[in-house]
């Protein structure tokens, strides 16, 4: 599905995936009409893993103020957004997202069996951020904030999230039939973990290969 700004509201997106700029997509939605975002952004580290795949717009942060912005605006009141960052960066991601108002309460890392960086230390985790919009209510099990790491061999994308470490944040986070958004969705992931969970979704995805392999895994499953 192509970006339209004159698209119909939100229902006309709902379990769809987006192609296109997310912060021109998002800003075609009307207020508060998200109910937890989980996303996976370029971390700003111009990553490149040794097939010579890239991802996109991860040289700059040009978008990062902006896709936020839209992304609190469309998250209903006392809610939360789970925003994995890279850790070199993380000056540039927290005053992004406490200028659009997000508050973090938690961290969270992914603990690997393997390496994927050697630089000082080898990297064995990744981390995210739980942000929330307000004063969202605790839930009723919270999760752990160190959870294990499935390896995909990044088959789909070169930061590719596995889905089973995406579901027990979408059960804690979010209601069964409430809407998920992932305005950064690479190869679909957080698709495939809503629905596991019960969950509707909404994606976005710039680049056109990634597009066509989160259409491709969404409608396989």
């Amino acid at each position: 599905m192509t970006l339209n700004r004159k698209e119909p509201p939100v229902s006309a997106f709902t379990n769809r995936i987006l192609h296109g700029d997310c912060i021109v997509a998002l800003r075609s939605l009307p207020d508060s009409c998200v109910d937890f975002v989980l996303t996976d952004p370029p971390y700003l580290t111009n990553y490149r893993p040794r097939d010579g795949r890239r991802v996109g717009n991860d040289h700059d942060d040009g978008w990062l103020l902006p896709a936020f912005r839209e992304i609190h605006r469309v998250l209903k009141p006392d809610s939360l957004c789970l925003s994995f960052y890279g850790w070199p960066m993380v000056d540039r991601f927290m005053g992004a997202w406490k200028a659009c108002g997000f508050r973090p309460v938690s961290h969270l890392v992914w603990t690997k069996p393997y390496p994927s960086r050697d630089g000082y230390t080898q990297s064995f985790h990744e981390v995210a951020f739980l942000l929330a919009k307000g004063r969202p209510p605790k839930p009723t099990s919270p999760p752990p904030d160190v959870l294990p790491w499935e390896y995909t061999e990044n088959r789909y994308h070169p930061t590719e999230k596995p889905v089973s470490g995406l579901v027990p944040l979408i059960m804690a986070f979010s209601a069964p039939g409430d809407l998920v958004l992932d305005p950064f969705a690479g190869s679909g992931s957080t698709g495939l973990a809503a629905r596991q969970c019960g969950r509707t979704f909404l994606l976005i995805e710039q680049e056109a290969g990634c597009y066509h392999t989160a259409c491709q895994r969404l409608q396989s499953a």
